[in-house]
C-alpha cells in the first residue's frame, strides 16, 4: 500500500548568520526590528501559539498577509498559518503554511525558511521565492554588520 501525498509546493531557504538563537528570534518577533529588514513591514503578533499574525507596512497600514501562530518555541521554531491580503492570484490560493527553524552552531545560527501550499504549481510559491532570499538577506546583513544592504535593482546595458 502507497500513502498517496497530496500536491503541494514547497520553497525552502538556508541562511546561516553569526548570532545568537536568541537575537535571531528576537530579530524574527520584534516589530520595531522586523521593519528594519523586512522593506519596511512590521510582523505584528504575540507569537504565542493561537495568536493573531499580520505583516503590516509601515507607509501606510495596508495588512500585506495575515494568519495565525500555530506553534513558538522560542528561540527555535515559529510556525505561521500565512494568508497573503494584497494580491487577488495570491490571496485566492488561501493559507500557506510557513515554518522559521533556528538551530545553533558555533558561532552562529541556520535559519531554515520552509513555506509550503497545499496545491502543485503555486503562484504564492514563486512570490515567496522570489521575496525570501532579499529578506534574509536583509536580516543577516542587519545582525552581522548593524546595517541592511541597498535594495537590489539589476543593471540595464
Amino acid at each position: 500500500m502507497t500513502d498517496h501525498q497530496p500536491p503541494r509546493s514547497v520553497y525552502v531557504y538556508v541562511s546561516y548568520i553569526r548570532t545568537t538563537p536568541e537575537e535571531l528570534w528576537r530579530a524574527l518577533t520584534d516589530p520595531e526590528f522586523t521593519q528594519q529588514y523586512w522593506f519596511g513591514m512590521r510582523a505584528e503578533s504575540q507569537f504565542k501559539t493561537g495568536s493573531p499574525w499580520k505583516l503590516v507596512a509601515c507607509s501606510d497600514g495596508a495588512i500585506w498577509d495575515s494568519g495565525e501562530i500555530i506553534e513558538a518555541v522560542p528561540p527555535r521554531r515559529l510556525v505561521i498559518r500565512w494568508a497573503h491580503q494584497i494580491k487577488p492570484e495570491l490571496k485566492a490560493e488561501g493559507d500557506s503554511i510557513c515554518t522559521m527553524e533556528v538551530e545553533p552552531g558555533k558561532g552562529q545560527c541556520k535559519l531554515t525558511i520552509t513555506h509550503t501550499v497545499e496545491r502543485a504549481g503555486s503562484k504564492l510559491v514563486e512570490a515567496v521565492g522570489g521575496g525570501w532570499p532579499q529578506v534574509v538577506s536583509n536580516l543577516k546583513s542587519l545582525l552581522e554588520t548593524g546595517a541592511t544592504a541597498p535594495r537590489f535593482e539589476a543593471c540595464t546595458s
